[in-house]
């Protein structure tokens, strides 16, 4: 398959990572800073290439060619202004060597930095003279075959328009032109991120953006505002951070982590391009990229899928007759769930005895998650089949879509509806970073949204590319929810998405505070015109002081205030902190039970005896 253009792809919608700072890997490597680094290009090409290689690998879309300071004014202030155009072709066929070498789809950007002088009006050097050095610069690059040129960290709006313009009278490749403002977001002469935003759109320029400064933060802040004044595609390239001078070395504090969270929170919030600046490794690339590849399956995923029009979706199969577990919710009844993780291992006798305890307990099904907090366990899918057929209790197979493409989920899905799997939620899943695999690949195709698109689909008889499939699958389809998520806003949009998608019910995150979780069911019973589709509150006992503190810091989604931490700390003993635990859960059931219409009761550790005192005594009604 022909790769696409760097323009088509731009077009037809595509979001892109840029690569990091080979400036700073070549400084690491010992290129001290008394050194030219685009020298490197001739003195030290296999060290480059090496570089480049690594963001490649890491995930890296668009690399950009170690050009930034190779024009004839930062060239001649260390004496190799003679070798500008060397300089300037070894690094495009550095960069296209390592896109070759890897078989990447990536696009090689010409990278060209400001002159390092200032220009009229605030300086000697003319307009027509910093346009002549540019497009010296430029033409070497263009004919070396870049796919699109980088115009990047400068301060002085007139210093970059005689850049645009040099390139602009050369080529008619996109130009993506990144200012470096200050800490109030403004250019060299308090020029304001709306006005020198909206100057380079004007311009002509493919992308606009910003790099460099002092973190993500301060760009995560300025996003709406450049949102507000362009359509163009708008790229945010920070540094991690603030550098500090640690034994001659300049060290970003950023995690990768961190730039990981800033990728996913950019794109979600417009951006169509992020990368990294000074500081920025290929270590924080890989996690941006695992970002990158889970918001863009949220991006993705509102558009649902075109029907062929040759092809008829089949009625559906009424919800009430798809399952036990749908039966009970169409007919109002109050359901009990118990959360069991698959074994680590493939012995799983342990879990079907624990399984036939739930069963004893008066559990209607036994939510089986997929790979939580990103741990390598038996399949969920398997084990689900095991409890099924061993015990005889319908399960509640959670599919997350961190794992596998939209083929392998069909397949998946379809094999599930074979062996007679009914119930499941469509959850997108936790990034391997949170796991003991943080190298693992994330795929991420779609998320819990096109999940849940996927399954309606099935549902009516049709595949993935509209043909159909005979007999429609019968899944019941469920689907997670956050009432404490950080950004409620886009929690509520992403909600209403899964119940338009299809979403026949919800399971929430555990819950310890009455309040939040009301506030979201204020919201979610309005979304069907019906009163809401049915929410099953989760419900985890603590058993612990130690397992209160695991809850708050290490479980994504879960939210424990610090007055429940309060009360578990103040006990001392074992046993008095697993009562508290449990009064503390018997107190937010019987809140919230007037309004919900079922229990998921999490036990922790495996440990089903914790769960027994929050399930209904014989005979009781709820």
């Amino acid at each position: 398959m022909t790769r696409p253009t760097f323009q088509q792809a731009l077009e037809a919608g595509e979001c892109f990572l840029f690569d990091g700072s080979t400036a700073s890997a070549l400084h690491d490597r010992g290129i001290t800073l008394q050194r030219s680094f685009e020298e490197c290009n001739l003195k030290a090409p296999d060290m480059v290439l090496a570089i480049h290689g690594e963001f490649l690998a890491a995930g890296a879309q668009v690399l950009t060619t170690n050009t930034w300071g190779a024009n004839r004014l930062k060239l001649s202030a260390r004496g190799l202004e003679s070798q500008l155009a060397e300089i300037n072709r070894e690094g495009a066929a550095l960069a296209r060597k390592a896109v070759e070498q890897q078989g990447s789809r990536a696009w090689v950007a010409g990278c060209i930095g400001p002159l390092g002088v200032r220009i009229e009006p605030w300086g000697p050097t003319s307009f027509d003279e910093a346009k002549a050095c540019f497009r010296e610069q430029a033409v070497v690059l263009i004919e070396a075959g870049v796919d699109l040129m980088v115009l990047e960290a400068f301060e002085d709006l007139h210093e970059i328009q005689q850049a645009i313009l040099a390139v602009q009278e050369l080529t008619d490749l996109p130009i993506a032109a990144l200012m470096t403002p200050n800490e109030e977001g403004q250019a060299l002469f308090g020029a304001d991120p709306e006005w020198f935003i909206k100057q380079l759109d004007t311009w002509g320029a493919s992308l606009v953006g910003l790099i460099g400064g002092n973190g993500p933060a301060p760009q995560l802040r300025l996003l709406e505002r450049l949102r507000s004044v362009t359509a163009k595609p708008i790229v945010l390239q920070p540094n991690p951070g603030l550098p500090r001078l640690v034994d001659g070395r300049l060290i970003y504090g950023a995690s990768p982590e961190y730039l990981g969270e800033f990728a996913s929170r950019a794109l979600s919030a417009g951006a169509r391009a992020v990368g990294g600046c000074s500081g920025t490794t290929p270590a924080h690339i890989r996690a941006m990229r695992a970002a990158f590849r889970q918001e863009r399956a949220f991006v993705q995923a509102g558009s649902g899928f075109e029907l062929k029009p040759h092809e008829q979706p089949q009625p559906e199969v009424p919800f009430a007759y798809r399952s036990r577990f749908s039966l009970k919710l169409a007919q109002n009844e109050f359901v009990h769930t118990v959360e069991l993780v698959p074994p680590k291992g493939m012995e799983y006798d342990k879990l079907v005895a624990k399984t036939r305890q739930c069963q004893a307990l008066g559990a209607d099904a036994i939510n089986v998650p997929d790979g939580p907090r990103a741990m390598a366990r038996m399949s969920a899918l398997a084990t689900a089949l095991i409890i099924e057929q061993q015990v005889g209790l319908e399960t509640i197979l959670h599919y997350a879509c961190r794992d596998r493409n939209l083929l392998g989920m069909q397949s998946d899905l379809l094999g599930a509806a074979g062996l007679g799997l009914r119930n499941l939620l469509a959850v997108t899943g936790d990034p391997p970073k949170l796991g003991p695999y943080p190298q693992a690949t994330a795929v991420f195709d779609i998320d819990a949204i096109g999940l849940v698109n996927m399954l309606k689909r099935l549902n009516t008889g049709l595949d993935l590319g509209g043909a159909a499939i005979g007999k429609p699958t019968s899944f019941s389809i469920g689907v997670g929810a956050n009432p404490v998520a950080e950004d409620p806003e886009r929690e509520r949009a992403r909600f209403r998405y899964k119940v338009e998608a299809g979403a026949q019910w919800a399971i929430t995150q555990p819950v310890f505070d009455a309040e939040s979780l009301f506030r979201f069911l204020d919201f979610a019973e309005t979304l069907d015109g019906k009163g809401g589709i049915p929410i099953i509150a989760g419900i985890w006992p603590l058993k612990s002081r130690r397992n209160a503190e695991f809850m708050a810091n290490e479980v994504p989604g879960a939210h424990v205030p610090l007055s429940v931490l309060a009360r578990m700390a103040k006990w001392t003993s074992a046993e008095d902190q697993l009562k508290e635990g449990l009064d503390i859960a018997k107190e937010v059931i019987e809140a919230i039970r007037p309004r919900i219409r079922g229990l998921q009761l999490s036990a922790p550790f495996g440990q089903v005896e914790l769960v027994a005192p929050l399930m209904p005594k014989p005979g009781a009604t709820w």
